[in-house]
């Protein structure tokens, strides 16, 4: 049995280490901190807790995507969903003009049919570029071969503002369209449309909380992961990817402990494992490549707790920008930031009344805290703290603004940058989606699935894209570097017709 050591343990790592337990192979995912999960991990304060990465996921309706997959990982029956409002899972607000976004293609052509009723035949052929992108890959739908190769390719190197200019006229129009692009940190004249169709298609046929929190998901994989044989270990962070003349032999851990491989699958950022590979097999143009491709922003977050019974539940999520456009808002000064936010809640229970905790996010670049990093996390310093305090309270005003009592309900609250994602998940600059798609890069802006060593693959939000289906479409590239696709889809279409 060929043995699999696996790095990390976000969703990429997960998801790849059940596959290939369940195909066969000898699976050993080792996790550098005390908790598994990466961007899937949660934590607990005062009895409320929050969400640190994936708050809500698309496509999990019956059939869809999402659904057939969790049906494959067998983790739907162990992951609660709650839906989102149908009518509003997004709600964009503009210069304080907000618009709604419904789930289903009719609903939302629509909605946005009313707010722009000059635009709808433009709509039309908007919605049908978004079918035909999302469509395209047999990832993406779970099929055994491209349909419209073509699609695929053009989409993928025209940006996003080049194809909404040519659809539309109407400024706001375009900018209600990517209202929620801190999914994906969309940046202008560089993010590929077909980033933005794909997370467009993936949210709008349906849209989910996860009840009780997303480490249910790594939780959930880890039993499975175990049940069949494999081994998902904590405090063990690795160090060194050990390589003879030819391939990779194993890792060694911090703690000294080697574990031999046949086949190393990296799920952490590609500059983090470069740190770990002496070998000559790997150029230093290589190296200086992937250390060059730039990375998405950073963000800081507000974690709050609300005073019992105090803050009504709300099923949407709000993106809120203080002027007439979404874009740029990761260029900013000390004067005007925060120029945009999302605001959400956790979601403790389905069909909740109440909200328990919430979270506010902002764009925030690794620049804004470079002086404290190597400093440990709670001991930074009281520079750090009343850094963060006042961000938190530009912050809890600006949401204030548009959610009149938000401030008066908070109880508590809590504080992260990009520092902090940058310790827990030692993305590159505490990047929020680790390396940013840029059209303009071509082929220099990607990070491979293989390397130059030969018997080393990677998976990850990198590799691909990120969010969950970013991260699953990633997975089963990997993963079909040992196990055929074709026996990975037949096994997808098992899963979903016993």
């Amino acid at each position: 049995m060929s043995k699999v050591v696996i790095i990390g343990s976000g969703l990429g790592g997960l998801s790849c280490g059940y596959i290939l337990q369940k195909n066969g192979y000898d699976v050993t995912v080792l996790e550098q901190g005390v908790q598994v999960g990466g961007c899937l991990q949660c934590f607990v304060r005062r009895g409320a807790k929050f969400e640190t990465g994936m708050h809500f996921i698309g496509s999990a309706d019956k059939g869809q995507t999402m659904d057939r997959i969790f049906n494959f990982l067998d983790i739907k029956d162990k992951v609660g969903l709650s839906p989102l409002d149908t009518r509003a899972y997004n709600t964009i607000s503009l210069a304080g003009d907000e618009f709604a976004i419904p789930n289903g293609r009719e609903s939302f052509h629509d909605a946005l049919s009313s707010y722009f009723p000059h635009e709808s035949d433009a709509l039309k052929k908007y919605l049908d570029i978004i079918d035909r992108i999302s469509s395209a890959s047999s990832l993406n739908s779970l099929t055994s071969a491209y349909r419209d190769v073509a699609a695929n390719t053009e989409y993928q190197l025209r940006t996003i503002n080049e194809v909404l200019d040519e659809l539309f006229t109407d400024e706001q129009l375009k900018n209600v369209l990517v209202g929620d692009l801190s999914l994906y940190c969309a940046e202008y004249d560089k993010t590929p449309f077909a980033q933005h169709a794909f997370i467009m298609d993936f949210y709008n046929q349906s849209a989910y909380r996860i009840a009780g929190g997303s480490d249910s998901i790594a939780l959930s994989l880890v039993r499975n992961i175990e049940e069949l044989g494999g081994s998902v270990l904590s405090r063990k962070k690795v160090v060194r990817i050990k390589c003879d003349d030819t391939k990779a032999v194993g890792v060694e851990t911090e703690d000294e402990q080697f574990y031999p491989a046949d086949y190393v699958i990296s799920a952490i950022h590609p500059n983090r494992m470069l740190e770990m590979l002496d070998t000559k097999m790997i150029r230093p143009a290589f190296r200086t490549r992937i250390n060059s491709i730039p990375q998405t922003p950073g963000i800081f977050a507000v974690y709050v707790k609300f005073k019992e019974n105090a803050m009504p539940y709300m099923n949407t999520n709000y993106y809120g920008y203080s002027g007439k456009s979404p874009w740029g808002c990761e260029h900013y000064t000390s004067l005007d930031w925060p120029k945009g936010y999302l605001y959400m809640h956790m979601c403790h229970e389905d069909k909740a009344v109440w909200a328990k905790s919430g979270v506010v996010f902002s764009y925030m670049n690794m620049e804004d805290v470079i002086k404290w990093k190597g400093t440990r996390i709670g001991r930074r310093g009281e520079d750090y703290e009343a850094f963060k305090k006042l961000h938190a309270e530009l912050l809890i005003h600006e949401v204030e603004k548009q959610h009149p009592g938000f401030a008066s309900s908070i109880e508590c609250y809590y504080t992260s940058t990009p520092l902090t994602y940058y310790d827990y998940t030692g993305t590159e600059g505490g990047s929020m989606y680790g390396v940013a798609k840029d059209v303009n890069l071509g082929p220099a802006g990607r990070v491979p699935y293989r390397i130059k060593v030969p018997n080393i693959l990677l998976a990850g939000q990198n590799v691909n894209s990120h969010g969950m289906l970013g991260v699953m479409v990633g997975t089963i590239v990997t993963c079909s570097e040992l196990v055929s696709a074709d026996r990975i889809y037949k096994q997808i279409d098992e899963s979903n017709h016993r």
